[in-house]
């Protein structure tokens, strides 16, 4: 057996491996804290320095995170925490996680070049008895035709000198019912001994690992999970748009339909897809099915339905003025949420971004507010806007109010008493009887 295998083995049983975090924001981060609850001494990397220098001051940028989780790990007089923007201290750990981003390109292909950035460090600086995992979300065989060939290109072996192994995140940000620690993890190396090193280091911060075998299962399980509920909302959200046209409310069938005990799951329409995982892991999957000559038809349809949902909100922003005399044009519309969900200051791929675009680009003059994001750069166009405030006088400003996210801080009472005109995307206003009310 290989020394380096079980050198390392030790090390992560007796919790004295030092570990390190490429990508300190809503995935890293967690990782990062979990470790440290299991008493392992943890290094952060990441590129920005302003995220670092708030971390070592014990300041969190992450709404669900308190400070005081971090401010606790770096106030002693041996911290168990410490971020840095100089990755040649990756020579110093034992394991590294990568968590970085995998977005799309502006022709809705994989962009890797943040994962290719991070090996390029990591090969620089790898050393033999290192393990490395993957966590971004990426099509079946990154880890083995992009990484492996990178860490091996100085002599060094897979399964002997170094281990790599996928692992992809399961993070829902603002999720209280399920943690990291309670949230199964999906294993799978490139060597069964990889496998196996990487199952012992999760295993310390999680309840359940899931080992698999390779690292393209586990790629592909990331992929399913996630097309699973693309595929799933854009059928709601394409009955949505159907039971507009008949006059039948959408959620109450929602809820009826909830009431079969087996065979049915909910999901619900809203005014398109958020997040840094469901409106993109189904394009890294259509991509990588192209090289096999094969067409996913499925899961582009799906996705096709989830992409126009901001512009068939806009369409209704549109019907709702006009039945009141006015045009989109010259009306001012003030929307409620740029977050991509509730009670989370995430702003990945928020479909709100998409209104506000949508709705400038058709000489609508357009605010928002968000409790949790104070500030916000509009993407395709790099605006910056600041959140408004809600007073009664404010609100009946504005020719519409479009609840776009539907936060708990919000009384949608007060609002739609407040408005002119309310089009509610989330079914926020349920149980609220008002001519002003207009779902979409």
């Amino acid at each position: 057996m290989s020394k380096n295998y079980e050198n390392l083995l030790k090390l992560i049983e007796e919790r004295r491996a030092k570990i390190g975090v490429i990508g300190l924001g809503y995935v890293g981060l967690p990782i990062v804290l979990r470790f440290c609850d299991e008493r392992y001494s943890v290094i952060g990397f990441d590129i920005d320095p302003e995220k670092v220098e708030c971390l070592n001051r014990g300041k969190s940028y992450i709404k669900h995170i308190p400070s005081g989780k971090i401010s606790a790990l770096i106030g002693k007089d041996k911290p168990s925490f410490s971020a840095t923007t100089d990755m040649s201290r990756l020579a110093k750990v034992d394991a590294v996680i990568i968590c970085v981003p995998t977005p799309l390109t502006d022709k809705r292909e994989p962009d890797l070049t943040y994962v290719e950035k991070t090996a390029a460090e990591i090969v620089r600086h790898l050393r033999p008895g290192q393990l490395i995992s993957l966590e971004s979300t990426t099509y079946p065989g990154t880890t083995e035709e992009v990484l492996l060939p990178l860490f091996q290109k100085n002599g060094l072996k897979a399964g002997q000198d170094f281990f790599l192994v996928f692992s992809p995140e399961r993070e829902d940000p603002g999720r209280m019912d399920f943690t990291i620690k309670t949230t199964p993890k999906v294993v799978g190396g490139v060597t069964r001994r990889c496998t196996r090193l990487g199952a012992a280091l999760y295993s310390k911060i999680v309840t359940r690992v899931v080992e698999v075998s390779s690292t393209r299962v586990a790629e592909m399980t990331k992929l399913l999970e996630n097309i699973y509920r693309s595929v799933n909302i854009a059928l709601v959200n394409e009955l949505k748009m159907l039971c507009d046209r008949m006059g039948v409310d959408i959620w109450e069938v929602i809820e009826a339909s909830k009431t079969k005990p087996f065979g049915f799951q909910a999901f619900y329409p809203g005014p398109g897809l958020g997040g840094h995982c469901i409106p993109i892991d189904p394009f890294y999957l259509t991509w990588k099915a192209r090289e096999y000559d094969f067409s996913t038809r499925f899961i582009e349809l799906s996705g096709e339905i989830n992409s126009n949902m901001p512009y068939y909100v806009v369409h209704r922003v549109m019907e709702a003025l006009n039945d009141r005399g006015k045009s989109l044009k010259g009306s001012s519309v003030l929307i409620l949420g740029i977050a991509y969900k509730k009670d989370i200051d995430d702003l990945r791929e928020s479909p709100s971004l998409e209104l506000i675009r949508i709705l400038k680009g058709k000489g609508a003059k357009v605010d928002y507010n968000d409790p949790f994001i104070p500030v916000a750069v509009i993407h395709k166009t790099g605006l910056k806007m600041r959140s408004t405030g809600l007073t009664g006088a404010n609100m009946k400003k504005y020719d519409c109010v479009l609840i776009a996210t539907d936060h708990s801080e919000y009384d949608c009472r007060w609002i739609v008493k407040n408005s002119r005109l309310v089009v509610d995307t989330r079914n926020a206003t349920a149980g609220i009887k008002s001519k002003n009310i207009v779902k979409a």
